[in-house]
C-alpha cells in the first residue's frame, strides 16, 4: 500500500497487516482484532477511545494510522426518501454517495432493504457520453479507506443500516481494481463490517480482463454491465470503452464469469431518445440476454444539465420493453430514484464545483 498521507489509513489496513504489525513490536496477535472491534463494531473514531488498549500501543497507532473521516459538504433529500451525499477528502477532493431505500413494488411495504450507492474514483477516465460523472475529467482512484469511509458515515449521518452496497457512483471501479477490492475484503470479513458478497454488486462500463480477473476472485461478489447498446455501432457511439473491448470481446469475458462463478448478472440498459431506444435494439438485447442468461434493467435516462441527451417518451419506453418481452427475455424497468435531487453518478459534485467557481 502506498499513499500520499504519512499516516496510512486504518479503514484501508486489513486484518493479516494488522496482526504482521503487532507481531514487529512484539504486541499479542489478539490486540489486531481489538482494534478491528472498535473500528467496526464500536465505531470508534480515534485510538484514544480504545480504552482495553495499552495506552503506548495507542500512541503509537495514533502515529502510524489515520483516522481520515470525510467532511459532508452537501446533503439532499428526494421525495422518495433518496439521500446523496457530497463528501470532501482529505485532500479537498469531491465525492458523491447515494442512499436508496427498497422499492415497495420490488420488496414489499414495510422493507428495510437499503442500498449504498458508493463511489470509487474522484471523477472518471471513460468518458461516456452520457454521464456526469466524467464532465470534469477524472482525478485518481480511491484507496479502500476512502470506499469504507462512505459507508461509516451514510450510516452515522442518516441513522439508518446500510445491507447493500453497488459500486455504482462516480468512477469506472474495475480500473481501481486493487482498491476495490480491498475494499470489498474489509466490508465482507466477519472483523471488518461483515457484509455478506452476495449483496454487493460491481457495475463496470465493460471492462474485459478486469472482469476475468474478477471471476476468478473467491468472494462472490454480483456483476452488472453497463451495456446501453445492443450492437457496436451504438455502443460506439456513447461508449469508448467499447473501441477497446468491443462487444464479442466483452460477452465472452461475461461469459466466463457466468460460468465460474454460476451466477446471474445484471444488464444496465440506460434508455436515450433516439440513440437506444428503438425496436431492433431491444430485440438484439433479448438475444444477448437469452446467451448470457442475464437480467435487464432498463432505466430511463435521467436528464444532466451541459449534455444533450433526452429520455424517451412513456410511450416509447412501454414500446421497447414489450419488444424485450417478446424475445423471452427477463426485463425489468427502473423508474429513476432521486431524479428530483439530481440523483445521477457526478450531478451533485458537478453543481456544487460550478457554484464554486
Amino acid at each position: 500500500m502506498k499513499y500520499s498521507s504519512a499516516k496510512t489509513p486504518i479503514h484501508s489496513v486489513t486484518l493479516a497487516e494488522l496482526q504482521e504489525r503487532f507481531q514487529e513490536m512484539g504486541q499479542p496477535a489478539y490486540r489486531a482484532k481489538q482494534v478491528l472491534e472498535w473500528l467496526y463494531a464500536k465505531r470508534a473514531g480515534s485510538f484514544a477511545a480504545m480504552s482495553n488498549l495499552p495506552a503506548a500501543l495507542r500512541e503509537h497507532l495514533d502515529a502510524a494510522f489515520g483516522f481520515e473521516v470525510p467532511e459532508l459538504v452537501r446533503k439532499t433529500g428526494s421525495e422518495d426518501t433518496t439521500q446523496k451525499f457530497l463528501f470532501k477528502l482529505a485532500d479537498a477532493s469531491l465525492i458523491e454517495t447515494v442512499l436508496i431505500p427498497a422499492s415497495p413494488a420490488l420488496y414489499g411495504e414495510g422493507s428495510d432493504r437499503r442500498t449504498l450507492c458508493v463511489s470509487s474514483q474522484v471523477g472518471c477516465a471513460y468518458g461516456c457520453k452520457f454521464c456526469a460523472s466524467g464532465l470534469s475529467g477524472f482525478s485518481r482512484h480511491l484507496h479502500a479507506g476512502e470506499i469504507i469511509d462512505q459507508f461509516l458515515r451514510v450510516e452515522d449521518l442518516s441513522g439508518e443500516r446500510v445491507n447493500n452496497i453497488v459500486f455504482m457512483g462516480m468512477g469506472e471501479p474495475l480500473a481501481n481494481f486493487d482498491n476495490f477490492l480491498r475494499a470489498v475484503t474489509i466490508l465482507n470479513a466477519p472483523w471488518g463490517i461483515g457484509l455478506g458478497a452476495r449483496h454487493m454488486t460491481v457495475s463496470t462500463s465493460g471492462l474485459a480482463p478486469q472482469i476475468r480477473a474478477l471471476a476468478a476472485q473467491p468472494l462472490q461478489i454480483r456483476l452488472a454491465v453497463s451495456l446501453h447498446g445492443a450492437t457496436d455501432a451504438v455502443r460506439d457511439q456513447i461508449m469508448p470503452v467499447n473501441r477497446k473491448y468491443p462487444l464479442a470481446e466483452l460477452l465472452d469475458a461475461c461469459d466466463e464469469y457466468c460460468r465460474r462463478k454460476s451466477q446471474r448478472i445484471t444488464l444496465e440498459f440506460i434508455l436515450i431518445e433516439g440513440i437506444n431506444d428503438s425496436l431492433e435494439q431491444a430485440a438484439e438485447m433479448g438475444k444477448i440476454a437469452r446467451r448470457l442468461e442475464a437480467k435487464i434493467n432498463c432505466i430511463p435516462y435521467n436528464p444532466v444539465e451541459g449534455l444533450q441527451w433526452k429520455r424517451p417518451s412513456l410511450r416509447r419506453q412501454e414500446a421497447f420493453m414489450a419488444a424485450l418481452e417478446r424475445t423471452g427475455a427477463d426485463a425489468t424497468i427502473r423508474r429513476e430514484k432521486g431524479g428530483d435531487i439530481d440523483a445521477a453518478c457526478g450531478q451533485l459534485r458537478l453543481q456544487v464545483s460550478r457554484e464554486e467557481n
